[in-house]
């Protein structure tokens, strides 16, 4: 299920990545964990009593955009409007109210959408600045006075947004229904892969990069099994993306594999695996998502003996942390190879839903100690007592250990591929949890 968004929206320089950084936690231009995988991110998950939520940073002007300020806040308004089920409007107590604070708040007011007037820079909560009240002049009711860089009136924000944050709804499909997000770079041909499944002209396809701005979800029954394929806006690299609007359309994009229960990674062939496939890639393994690499426009490609094997070698070597995802070469446009795509998805959704006893799995334990050693540390060794699955979808495992600091990722990835030789899990990550046993 997609999370609520909420927005920041404000003028530059009025303190919105700030409030940003310490909503989240951290300060947000992560390298991942996991190899390979490294983006710049504008959102973020936050979480505010037991509510979870993505939050977004809509930034101030762009260094590569000509525009007027204005323009630029009309595009994040836009933003704000399409995408956010709340609203924090930010604006500085310091510099008082500014045409650009009214217009925007005009556009906001047309959304309809809960919007949160915040005046940031209030470092001394008990002497309000008179410039503070010139700001009910917007129509947006009350405001809540804060300071970002001292984390003052936050919790009363966040008590606020909390408020108008969606109540949990079931999901929109049945649990028999399989969601297939098909997620890629813009013109890798998502769109018309989705025409050739349905047989029929359902999505706009076009050879202009991001004509699809939203998800779109197209319901398939085949062979007595059901499926939602969500099309979604193509995702582009940062330093290609001009508009706002079409930069923020990433944000739908992440939504739909948070909703999915495979995600159809489209590669261009022609192109290869880019450092923007690997981000995409990089997002569904880490929101756990069962995965099916699919390599599009391969009827353009000049073969001779070995090239399939040698591209599908080459996929692997660029997304090294995916290489449990089954490679597909099609083309959607001649429709070779489109018909196992059902199979796949229907083969990786059951790997990613597979339970495994306790007693198997000690058994695999035992038998993997036995073959390779655990690893000491100051002549300490880990020791691993058993391991239970807790849940799937991914397929999850509990490790009950002497010392969690002694398990070495390099022994964990031995303890992964001993499942992977055993029980398969093709198509899905898997994740460890680790827990120290009480003492006694």
């Amino acid at each position: 299920m997609a999370k609520p968004v909420v927005a920041i929206v404000g003028r530059p320089n009025v303190g919105k990545s700030t409030l940003f950084n310490y909503i989240v936690g951290k300060r947000i231009s992560i390298v991942e964990d996991t190899p390979g995988v490294t983006r710049d991110r504008i959102y973020a998950d936050a979480e505010w009593r037991n509510r979870n939520f993505t939050l977004i940073d809509t930034g101030g002007i762009e260094p590569y955009s000509e525009d007027t300020i204005m323009q630029q806040m009309k595009r994040q308004a836009e933003i704000a409007m399409e995408t956010a089920d709340v609203i924090i409007f930010l604006v500085d107590a310091k510099e008082g109210m500014t045409a650009s604070d009214r217009e925007v708040a005009t556009m906001l007011r047309k959304t309809h959408k809960p919007i949160i007037l915040a005046v940031n820079k209030v470092d001394n909560p008990g002497k309000l600045p008179p410039e503070v009240y010139e700001f009910y002049n917007l129509g947006l009711g009350d405001m809540i006075v804060i300071s970002s860089i001292h984390g003052l009136g936050i919790g009363d924000l966040l008590d606020e947004v909390y408020k108008y944050l969606p109540e949990d709804v079931e999901e929109e499909y049945d649990d028999d229904v399989i969601k297939v997000a098909v997620v890629g770079k813009p013109n890798v041909g998502k769109s018309s892969l989705i025409n050739r499944i349905i047989g029929e002209e359902r999505v706009i396809v076009s050879d202009i990069p991001g004509t699809t701005r939203d998800a779109i979800d197209t319901y398939i029954e085949k062979e007595n099994t059901k499926y939602v394929f969500i099309d979604t806006a193509g995702i582009r690299r940062k330093s290609k993306i001009v508009e706002n609007i079409e930069r923020y359309s990433t944000i739908r994009s992440w939504r739909a594999i948070e909703r999915a229960d495979v995600c159809l990674i489209m590669i261009d062939a022609q192109e290869g695996v880019t450092e923007q496939d690997t981000k995409i890639a990089g997002y569904a393994h880490e929101q756990g998502k069962a995965s099916i690499i699919v390599v599009n426009k391969w009827d353009l490609v000049e073969k001779e003996t070995g090239t399939l094997e040698e591209y599908r070698k080459s996929v692997y070597e660029r997304l090294g942390f995916m290489t449990y995802a089954p490679v597909l070469f099609i083309s959607s446009k001649t429709g070779q190879r489109v018909g196992r795509l059902f199979e796949l998805i229907n083969f990786v959704n059951d790997q990613a839903s597979f339970r495994i006893s306790t007693g198997m799995l000690n058994d695999l334990v035992n038998e993997a100690v036995a073959m390779v050693q655990p690893p000491s540390d100051k002549g300490k060794r880990l020791k691993i007592y058993y391991m239970t699955q807790s849940g799937v979808k991914p397929p999850t495992f509990v490790i009950f250990v002497n010392d969690m600091e002694l398990m070495h990722y390099s022994y964990e990835r031995y303890m992964e591929n001993q499942l992977r030789r055993s029980f398969g899990f093709e198509g899905t990550p898997i994740r460890f949890i680790l827990r120290e046993r009480d003492k006694e």
